[in-house]
């Protein structure tokens, strides 16, 4: 009969109708009549939370939770079919109470056409509190005022982003269809930002006394006002053999504000914490006070367009082919007048006249030739042409900087080839191919500074293999491994070294350019890179499931230097598990120890050996102790731990090796959650949910300050967090279904 609702299902009662009738037909009805005809729901209920604002700022910077102590919980979801015209109306709504939400309208006749419309919302709330004198902050024009550290106003800055999306398809016949979607998304607030200086002395006069200010650090906060737009438009042709999407993708960019302008005061707090008077003006050039008010650049307006043909083909039943064709047009040109940026040192642009071309192109190939072999192949070409006018943008006392390209090709290719051998062993044997050319800057317009030297290619080659066998019915495991290697061309030198005949602009092998101290980009030196993985999937029992990873791996650098990222070494052990104890109670645990380290040198300096280890676990047990009541409980801990270990170069200075012997202390962070819920069916049609939760959240970093100490600026501006805190929130739903 229409209209007739069948609400057996998978759930409390759908379990008791199935174990009375021992009939595994009557739950897949069930569970088929669910998927066809899914309820609908309202939850309506309340939150509170414990503690101020500052005792929820890291657990509430995203969830809506933070500034009040009580909020409105409400979520919902409306679905409706109508069986005559084989419609679906759909509506949902989440955390409508917050500054979180989020609610979306669909609209669609399957096979037919499809419209949908959503709107969303987050708030990003700065963790931190600043206690200022700033006037204006938030604005392009903010006023410097000197305070005594802590005797300000406390801001809360924060990030709003509200987006809006409309989307929709349409079959026009049985192989063509067209789909559209438009997302229009505005994001406003102030972000934490800053700058500062320290006066070269052909900036200001008596950069070596002592008793004067010769430099200073300013928290000059970033107002944003962006707006982002993107266009997305395909059409796609669909028969029993080829699939291809032709499209066009659009990214637009606005930015309200084009830089910030602060006023400084003359005074500002020395190295000592006292105040003291900025230093003056060198002969010809500008005071520190002068470059502290300079204008700051805020992200410029610019847009990228894309069209694209994809799609893959199916040569036989066992051969298919897939493609990609791709070309990107984005450009940068918003006036640099318009930006307030005028007296700029070049007078021949009036804009960067950014424009940068990307064409893509990819072939992929996938075969089983027979049963027990799968190949695999891929070659997929990129470049990127950067066709922005060279010109002047830098000037520092008596040298000048030009901007420079950036365009690169970029090639790359795998071949895969996997084969079942006898005892349920598959062997899966690759090789992976990468080069990247990089344009170079023109040593007679184009001068670079930073940096001793840079490289036009480099080449990349890797062999893996992994074993995966089958062991039993119930335990799957695998080990793989993986061997790489980066080399490249010779050395384009960014420096005149006459004791070593090496002058600017010139290619340069390695030992010919090798320079103890010299400082060359990472990801352009020379590297092998190992890495080993094992995996475990154990179905002891129908209870019992278990999954193990474990990887290692370790980056060997090889720079013409002794200086910067020399080893890199990471290693990662995880383990799943779940155990139902009864048809009605099931366990759940999870728990994983992971470390990365690197090993960097500053020649001149030190040596750094810095490890990151981050270890979580989790707890669970959900459970039903009767038809109509629901429990659970868990607790779950992350910790990551940041280690700095400085050791002297050997070539230091003493004050250096002082400074090592002081080192940095641990950046630390922790989260321990606790929860418990019950779940009360009042009826058939209606819930009665109860949430509870008690949160730790830990963080100690000592470039904010260290244990709980704040950060304080040259104008008393501080920035700080409490280290240590607490949240209870619980949270009472009623839950209706219909």
């Amino acid at each position: 009969m229409k209209g007739t609702r069948h609400p057996l299902r998978r759930s409390i009662l759908g379990l008791a109708v199935t174990a009375a009738f021992a009939s595994a037909h009557a739950q897949e009805a069930a569970d088929a009549t669910a998927l066809k005809r899914p309820d609908s729901t309202v939850a309506l209920g309340g939150g509170i939370a414990s503690g101020t604002p500052r005792d929820r700022s890291i657990w509430g910077q995203y969830n809506g939770l933070r500034e009040n102590d009580a909020n409105l919980l409400l979520d919902f979801d409306y679905v409706r079919r109508d069986d005559a015209t084989g419609t679906w109306t759909t509506l949902r709504g989440r955390n409508l109470g917050l500054d979180s939400r989020d609610i979306a309208f669909g609209y669609q006749r399957q096979g037919d056409w499809r419209i949908g419309l959503d709107y969303s919302e987050l708030v990003h709330h700065e963790i931190r509190t600043i206690n200022t004198g700033m006037l204006g902050a938030g604005s392009t024009t903010p006023t410097v005022v000197l305070i005594a550290p802590g005797t300000g106003q406390d801001l809360n800055f924060e990030l709003k982003r509200k987006a809006i999306g409309l989307a929709g398809d349409k079959w026009i016949s049985s192989g063509v269809q067209m789909e559209l979607s438009f997302r229009n998304e505005d994001k406003d607030g102030t972000r934490l930002w800053g700058r500062g200086y320290d006066c070269a002395s052909f900036v200001c006069t008596g950069t070596q006394n002592a008793a004067n200010t010769r430099w200073a650090v300013l928290m000059i906060p970033e107002p944003v006002n962006f707006n982002m737009k993107t266009v997305d438009a395909k059409l796609n042709f669909i028969t029993e053999k080829l699939f291809v999407s032709a499209g066009y993708y659009g990214s637009f960019f606005g930015n309200e504000f084009g830089n910030v302008t602060p006023s400084v005061p003359n005074q500002l707090r020395g190295p000592t914490g006292l105040t003291a008077t900025l230093n003056p003006a060198a002969a010809g050039g500008t005071s520190l006070q002068g470059v502290l008010q300079l204008p700051m650049a805020l992200p410029p307006d610019n847009q990228a367009h894309q069209a694209y043909l994809s799609g893959n083909y199916a040569w036989t039943p066992t051969t298919r082919s897939n493609f990609k064709l791709a070309y990107t047009h984005a450009t940068q040109d918003q006036d640099f007048g318009s930006m307030g940026f005028t007296g700029l040192p070049t007078v021949s642009r009036t804009n960067l006249g950014g424009v940068i071309d990307t064409s893509l192109m990819q072939l992929g190939l996938t075969s089983q030739p027979i049963n027990r072999l799968t190949l695999l192949g891929n070659v997929r070409y990129e470049r990127k042409d950067d066709k922005t006018p060279i010109d002047l943008y830098n000037v520092d006392n008596t040298v000048r900087w030009e901007n420079y390209h950036t365009s690169t090709r970029k090639l790359g290719a795998r071949v895969e080839g996997s084969y079942l051998l006898p005892s349920n062993l598959r062997a899966t044997a690759g090789f992976d191919y990468e080069k990247i050319e990089r344009e170079l800057p023109d040593p007679v317009t184009v001068v670079l500074a930073g940096l001793s030297g840079l490289r036009g290619d480099t080449e990349e080659k890797t062999l893996r293999g992994e074993l995966r066998r089958s062991i039993s019915e119930t335990l799957t495991g695998s080990l793989g491994a993986a061997h790489s290697e980066r080399t490249g061309s010779d050395w384009y030198s960014l420096a005149n070294v006459p004791a070593q005949g090496v002058v600017y602009g010139g290619l340069y092998s390695f030992s010919q350019i090798f320079q103890r101290t010299a400082t060359f980009p990472y990801n352009l030196a020379d590297r092998k890179r190992d890495k080993v993985k094992a995996t475990l999937d154990w179905m002891a029992t129908d209870r019992l499931q278990v999954q193990f990873i474990g990887e290692a791996g370790r980056d060997t650098y090889n720079p013409p230097s002794e200086n910067g990222l020399r080893t890199g070494d990471m290693d990662l052990l995880s383990l799943d598990a779940s155990y139902a104890l009864s048809e009605r109670w099931k366990l759940t645990a999870y728990g994983s120890y992971g470390t990365q380290s690197m090993n960097e040198a500053d020649r001149a300096n030190y040596v750094a050996d810095t490890k990151n280890t981050s270890t979580a676990f989790g707890l669970g047990i959900n459970g039903q102790p009767s038809g109509v009541l629901e429990v659970g409980a868990g607790v779950s801990y992350v910790s990551d731990v940041t280690k700095y270990s400085l050791t002297p170069d050997f070539a230091t200075t003493p004050n250096n090796v002082a400074q090592n012997a002081v080192g940095l202390p641990d950046t630390k962070f922790s989260e321990t959650r606790y929860g418990v819920f019950a779940k009360y069916a009042l009826s058939k049609q209606s819930d009665l949910r109860l949430d509870l939760s008690y949160i730790i959240e830990k963080l100690d970093e000592w470039s904010w300050g260290s244990n709980g100490v704040p950060w304080v600026y040259s104008d008393g501006t501080t920035v700080g967090l409490k280290p240590d805190q607490r949240v209870t929130f619980a949270a009472l739903r009623y839950i209706y279904k219909f």
